[in-house]
């Protein structure tokens, strides 16, 4: 009896398992039996293997042989355990020499003619390896990259198995063509990206040049999507169709700062096993942006499918951007099952094959008109919405949701001074951005001794026990307790942006101007002022553009007079 082991990796979720590969050969009739619940794709190994082997210049042991995968009792999946049973099988036949792949995690899935063909995961794969105390991994030669970012592992790049072999008993390596097809894309990359994934994971170039000195007028717009960058804080922009609402949402990844690179690897780690991963690009430094459209699915959301569920777009977005456009369209099951990850930063997914947890810290912005014609107004203008109509549609975003989200803001039309003339004083990304980078410096330092980083991770208790804030901060906030207008989940929100305004004001600790702020931002109420002053909506209020006020230290502050004040006059 001839027996040999090695290991590879089984996948579940985003997180990796250890999986021995033992080969086993005894006297008997030519058979091949693989067990340790495979699924279909880990079944057709067997053909693969014997063809690639023979195919390599190997004999094929003729005797019966029993492939086992242990632990038995986790499902495993894919193609990437071709190479182990290869190699396992090779050593067992006595043709390598088994101590040789003892030690070795090998993940790759096999062609026909034996050259080994990429597979996603490679990323959380290998960090699973070192977290068991591998330090020795091979993979196919285009995803080496990607597993070497994982650092304290030996990555060993082939192409083939005969090249394995070769390094493994110390032979010659031959020479494997690098472009066998004659300068067409190679066909092993397809099975790093699927084209069907249907949300698109990381910003294309177009998106990487979009700038914020484009967007016409908006200044309470843009200074909200300026906190919710330096914060971490989530975004409800509100208003007719036209105003702006999308042009300002996909400006928001370029606000946030860089990816530290512990993010980094979680990000990509998503990505690699959703099959998103861009060929090319190991390594995903700059928070993603997930747009998906309103007819997608719960499973493309939350994540799911059949079998072990696959992440969604709330773990694509994993520390970057979730943009639903028109988000009153979304099923209200859909949208409902958002209010989980918006608290815990993670999605529990349970399914008869096995329940997961996948990463799911994400900014979520939200856009809607205020009715289905979008023209609803507080005058009624133009509007063919009957009042049912109306109140059906603002529905469709729940109160439990909407208390989830920190800023509230109400996109008003763009004015014709403000759509045909350039502002000058306008903004561009490279300037907000600097100043949400040094808020969020200035909150991670604040918070260096706690698992925080940004003022939306803190957990209100802290805020209030922990930071006192200035004396008579709280003022606004306990009369709106007192009416019942703000919830003990919305008081600790306005109390975590009150906190970004602080900080992007250079201020130690938030006074009472920068929680009024916070509160105006959330509920949309000026206070102070008299609400017939404000433009009025079933979606909420929010303060006209004013010369003067508690906030004009804020660096995008404008100090002309509004472009419909000059109008009026």
């Amino acid at each position: 009896m001839a027996f040999a082991r090695t290991c590879s990796v089984a996948l579940v979720g985003v997180d990796g398992v250890i999986v021995e590969v033992q080969a086993d050969l005894e006297p008997g009739v030519a058979a091949f039996t693989l067990v340790g619940l495979p699924d279909k794709a880990l079944t057709e190994a067997r053909d693969r293997v014997r063809a690639a082997v023979c195919n390599s210049g190997e004999a094929w042991p003729q005797r019966k042989l029993t492939v086992g995968l242990s632990p038995a009792s986790v499902p495993k999946s894919g193609s990437g355990f071709d190479l182990a049973v290869a190699c396992a099988v090779l050593a067992a036949a006595e043709r390598l020499d088994p101590s040789s792949i003892a030690d070795l995690l090998l993940i790759g899935e096999l062609g026909l003619d034996g050259r080994v063909r990429p597979v996603r995961g490679v990323l959380p794969s290998v960090l699973a390896a070192a977290d068991a105390g591998y330090e020795r991994v091979v993979v196919a030669e285009q995803t080496a990259p990607e597993a070497a970012l994982v650092p304290g592992v030996t990555v060993i790049g082939v192409r083939s198995l005969r090249q394995l072999v070769a390094i493994l008993t110390g032979a010659a390596e031959p020479e494997e063509p690098t472009d066998p097809i004659g300068g067409r894309p190679d066909p092993l990359m397809a099975g790093l990206m699927l084209p069907s994934a249907g949300v698109r994971g990381l910003p294309d170039d177009r998106a990487l040049r979009l700038d914020m000195a484009d967007v016409a007028g908006q200044y309470e717009a843009r200074r909200a999507l300026e906190i919710a960058a330096a914060g971490g804080h989530h975004l409800y922009l509100k208003g007719p169709p036209g105003a702006g609402k999308t042009m300002l949402a996909e400006r928001l990844p370029s606000l946030l700062p860089p990816l530290t690179q512990k993010e980094a690897l979680e990000v990509t780690a998503v990505h690699s096993v959703a099959g998103l991963l861009p060929v090319g690009r190991p390594l995903i430094d700059t928070a993603p942006y997930c747009a998906p459209h309103h007819s997608t699915t719960m499973p493309a959301i939350v994540g799911g499918g059949s079998g072990l569920p696959r992440p969604g777009a709330v773990s694509l977005a994993h520390r970057g951007v979730l943009f639903l456009d028109e988000a009153p369209e979304f099923p209200v099951r859909v949208l409902d099952a958002l209010r989980q990850p918006l608290e815990s930063g993670e999605v529990v997914i349970a399914r008869s094959a096995g329940s997961l947890r996948l990463p799911a810290r994400f900014l979520l912005c939200l856009a809607a008109n205020p009715c289905p014609c979008g023209r609803y107004s507080r005058r009624g203008e133009g509007c063919e919405c009957t009042p049912a109509m109306v109140s059906r549609y603002q529905g469709r975003l729940s109160g439990p949701l909407l208390d989830r989200v920190d800023l509230q803001v109400q996109v008003a039309p763009v004015t014709r001074i403000e759509l045909m003339e350039r502002d000058a004083t306008a903004e561009s990304t490279e300037t907000v951005a600097a100043r949400v980078l040094a808020a969020r410096e200035r909150a991670a330092a604040r918070l260096e001794d706690t698992p925080w980083r940004t003022n939306a991770e803190v957990p209100g208790h802290e805020l209030r026990t922990r930071w006192q804030l200035a004396a008579g901060a709280l003022n606004d906030v306990a009369r709106q307790l007192e009416r019942g207008l703000l919830t003990a989940r919305g008081l600790d929100r306005v109390l975590r942006v009150a906190w970004t305004v602080a900080d992007l004001a250079g201020r130690d600790r938030p006074d009472q101007r920068d929680v009024r702020t916070a509160l105006v931002l959330r509920t949309g109420v000026e206070q102070g002022l008299p609400l017939p002053e404000r433009p009025r909506g079933r979606l909420g209020t929010i303060p006209a553009q004013r010369r003067s006020g508690p906030d004009d230290d804020w660096p995008g502050a404008r100090t002309e007079p509004a472009a419909n004040d000059e109008e009026a006059a």
